[in-house]
């Protein structure tokens, strides 16, 4: 099954990705860590994406397909994975379809997370709070200050990817702020499995 997750963040899809990865036997495929590698590899677009990043710039669209394009041909990819955290854009979502379809395969789903932001909110600062009571170090990203920021990017860049898949009938919606048990049987439900 080839998935994308798509949610804000502090929706919850890592942690239904990792189910997703525990009950399906496919991989969770960040762009991140496949940047890194594919660098770390010498591969010809790993070292394209390290001049780029060398520079200071960011990686483009076509050097992020280009690592997911390699990556989806490693053997523990071969019958699918799970994308979180992209495609960010539209046009990135134009060019991994145009990806994929040069590779003869499709979306099997794509599954949104909704969620009420203001509650959102609440839960990372309760987060934060919790992380720090026992002593913990908090995450950057749990401060609700650069929550906040990232919730715009998100609103400003991401969601527009709903309508876009919407569009082509792929999208398919779970309440991420219902219990975590609860959302991985919608999503069992969504999958059919």
């Amino acid at each position: 099954m080839r998935i994308i997750l798509l949610g804000p963040p502090g929706a919850g899809k890592g942690t239904q990705a990792v189910r997703m990865v525990e009950r399906l036997g496919i991989p969770q495929l960040s762009t991140g860590d496949m940047l890194r590698a594919a660098v770390a590899a010498g591969t010809p677009i790993g070292l394209k994406a390290k001049e780029i990043m060398d520079r200071g710039d960011l990686v483009s669209d076509d050097v992020v397909v280009g690592i997911i394009a390699d990556r989806i041909e490693e053997p523990d990819a071969r019958n699918g994975f799970i994308l979180d955290g992209f495609p960010r854009t539209v046009a990135q979502a134009e060019a991994f379809d145009a990806m994929l379809q040069k590779k003869g395969l499709k979306l099997d789903a794509v599954i949104e997370f909704k969620v009420n932001e203001a509650e959102l909110v609440e839960r990372i600062v309760k987060r934060a709070k919790e992380t720090e009571a026992r002593g913990e170090p908090v995450r950057k990203d749990d401060n609700p200050d650069v929550f906040k920021t990232r919730l715009d990017a998100y609103r400003n860049q991401t969601a527009p990817l709903s309508a876009y898949y919407a569009q082509k009938g792929q999208l398919k919606a779970v309440d991420g702020m219902r219990p975590i048990d609860e959302v991985t049987g919608a999503i069992k439900t969504i999958l059919g499995r």
